[in-house]
């Protein structure tokens, strides 16, 4: 598919300064065990193109399904009249955003390995869901892998071209257990399963084998577990469920477009102001979070975002103290601030807004034995099942699917529907120990929405265990 676009910047015209055309071809394949039973295959695909046009100050954009010559000028048309009519009225001059002025291209690791065909997906699905059967108390099983292949060429009136070749592997495991009246449901990386790019290897990466057994031993501890109790404690968390925790009061707190108050009528905006960069008290001296996407394996690598920047590594937060925003080329231009280039669109239908994409928590020096010997008074919280958060993203409560106590430097009893709040603007202060890189683990999801009309977009989280002090733990209804 890449390969056939090669002479389109000659072959579309338009009398915009700048025009680009980025074109995507998705195709995702679902395969899913239910009761060992097998689920119909579940295949979706998807192609097109968004062109953007730049007229004066003014931006315009037109996207289409039609990828012939004629379909794609036809489209770009659009754009150049929208841009042109924008350019006398525009609030952002668009001739002070810096252009795409590297070409380059990007794969996904091992994204041209064989996979598996379906006869053996199923078969291995079926080995984890008839090994999670560990009695009648276990009333729901399932197991699913879902592959996603992403090919996305970016093309500009400057001659740049940008070929990105995506494999995104999201392996899925579920069992729930009942008894005495409780219902308690336990995962392989939450609700929606756990994502990463690659090939087969993503399924080891993610402990997949074996892990039917294991989840349903976990979910009849669960069934059988006294309720969290509720009062101030130590709170340790797992990277699973911090991946949660820095995505809703981190990430999406730092897009700079939800500063800059694009988002308050949807999903909120954010107590983060454009005067705290640089000087901000955003955690403890062990906080240190970076946006990286050049961690390969991670759900949301990539070598140039959607409007062509190239990406690198940056540390947004350095030991406690906030420096840069998640914002694009267009927020940088409106906000006068350094961001990152994490301009990204959910598909060829969407215009590319301000996304987090691999944000991550640098590892510190202790080790999870040291980590819970130091707790008198604590819970270990893993994989989240719940979150809600204010529309400033600050207050939160979260909850998740397994809980155990830890009393007196000791691993204890194991409790089920374990929940914590707090607040984003004190919470990350109290970060008192951070783990080193064996305690942490590196997840994705492909389920971060955010913009009117919704984009719904791969994100991925990195992190070590991390112990917060004196949080508000509480247990379920």
């Amino acid at each position: 598919m890449v390969e056939s676009w090669s002479g389109l910047p000659r072959a579309l015209r338009s009398d915009a300064a700048f025009w680009s055309v980025r074109i995507v071809n998705e195709r995702t394949d679902d395969h899913t065990i239910r009761n060992d039973v097998a689920q119909p295959l579940r295949i979706a695909s998807d192609r097109g193109a968004m062109l953007v046009a730049w007229y004066g100050k003014g931006a315009g954009y037109a996207a289409t399904a039609d990828l012939s010559e004629s379909g794609l000028q036809a489209a770009l048309d659009i754009a150049t009249q929208r841009a042109k009519a924008c350019a006398p009225v525009s609030l952002i001059d668009h001739t002070q955003i810096a252009r795409p002025a590297q070409s380059g291209a990007y794969e996904s690791p091992a994204v041209a390995q064989a996979l598996p065909n379906r006869r053996e997906w199923l078969e291995r699905l079926q080995q984890e869901c008839a090994a999670a059967n560990l009695g009648s108390r276990i009333v729901e099983r399932t197991a699913a892998m879902q592959i996603t292949h992403s090919e996305q060429t970016y093309l500009t009136s400057d001659g740049i071209r940008i070929d990105q070749r995506f494999r995104f592997m999201l392996p899925q495991m579920s069992v729930t257990a009942h008894a005495g009246g409780v219902t308690q449901t336990r995962t392989l990386g939450g609700d929606y399963g756990t994502l990463a790019q690659g090939g087969v290897d993503v399924l080891a990466h993610f402990g997949f084998d074996g892990a039917g057994a294991r989840i349903a031993d976990e979910a009849l501890q669960l069934v059988a577990a006294p309720n969290c109790p509720s009062g101030p404690r130590d709170l340790l968390l797992m990277p699973d469920q911090m991946m949660l925790q820095i995505h809703e009061s981190i990430g999406h707190p730092l897009e700079l477009d939800r500063i800059l108050g694009d988002e308050r009528n949807f999903a909120g905006w954010s107590f983060v102001k454009r005067e705290h960069f640089g000087s901000y008290r955003y955690g403890s001296e062990l906080l240190n979070v970076t946006f990286d996407p050049e961690q390969r394996d991670e759900a949301a690598s990539y070598a140039f975002d959607d409007d062509g920047t190239p990406a690198k590594r940056e540390y947004l937060i350095r030991d406690g103290v906030l420096l840069r925003p998640l914002g694009g080329a267009l927020s940088q231009q409106r906000a006068r601030l350094a961001g990152v280039a994490n301009s990204r669109a959910s598909s060829w239908n969407r215009p590319p807004i301000d996304r987090m994409a691999n944000l991550n928590i640098e590892p510190g020096n202790s080790t999870l034995d040291d980590m819970i010997a130091n707790i008198e008074n604590g819970i270990l919280m893993r994989t989240n099942t719940s979150w809600s958060i204010d529309d400033q993203r600050n207050k939160f409560q979260f909850g998740c699917e397994y809980g155990q106590l830890v009393e007196n430097g000791k691993l204890t009893q194991v409790v089920r529907q374990p929940n914590y709040r707090g607040i984003s603007a004190s919470f990350w202060r109290s970060l008192v120990a951070v783990g080193n890189d064996a305690t942490r683990g590196v997840y994705g999801t492909s389920m971060c929405g955010k913009g009117e009309p919704m984009q719904i977009i791969r994100v991925g989280h990195a992190s070590p265990a991390c112990v917060f002090s004196n949080v508000d733990v509480f247990g379920g209804a």
